[in-house]
């Protein structure tokens, strides 16, 4: 995939029918911990309700068409050094290295937005072995297995835990 085409962005309500046609594929859904989007107009409101006023959520694009999200929660308090990262990118763009470029942009620019962190963390469930290349082709490094730790979709589920750091580098 050629890099330039790949770009991250805030959301957009113009981004409603793209954003519904990769979120309704219960295969992207099936690890996240928002459930599938069923309708346009359920589409809109994610996007006007959720996506849009998080605090860091980009839509990554291709050709400025949104395939996918990233997102970055910053953690408030004495954790605030701390930040948790999730993603997803429809089906159909699986395998192509689109989410390992638009991890590495978001880890570029989440770093100079909040100066106060130090630390991205990523959980993965232990079945997800397409999401575990892409955070370590990123650069992340695997920390360790938490047995029955994450709750998603009705089960509690085995996860791994990646981290990066700030001084870490990009590769």
């Amino acid at each position: 995939m050629d890099s330039s085409r790949i770009s991250i962005r805030p959301f957009r309500l113009s981004d409603a029918n793209d954003f519904f046609s990769w979120a309704k594929d219960d295969r992207l859904t099936q690890y996240l911990r928002w459930n599938t989007i069923t309708s346009r107009e359920e589409a809109l409101k994610y996007l006007k309700d959720v996506a849009i006023p998080h605090p860091w959520r980009r839509s990554i694009c291709l050709d400025d068409h949104s395939i996918g999200y990233i997102s970055i929660r910053p953690e408030s308090g004495d954790d605030q050094h701390r930040a948790h990262v999730g993603y997803g990118v429809g089906v159909e763009y699986w395998g192509q290295g689109i989410v390992t470029m638009a991890l590495k942009m978001a880890i570029s620019s989440v770093f100079k937005e909040f100066s106060y962190l130090v630390r991205l963390e990523a959980l993965v469930e232990e079945e997800n072995k397409g999401s575990q290349r892409v955070l370590e082709k990123a650069g992340f490094q695997k920390e360790g297995f938490l047995r029955k730790y994450g709750f998603n979709k009705g089960e509690i589920r085995d996860m791994y835990i990646y981290s990066f750091l700030s001084t870490d580098k990009i590769v």
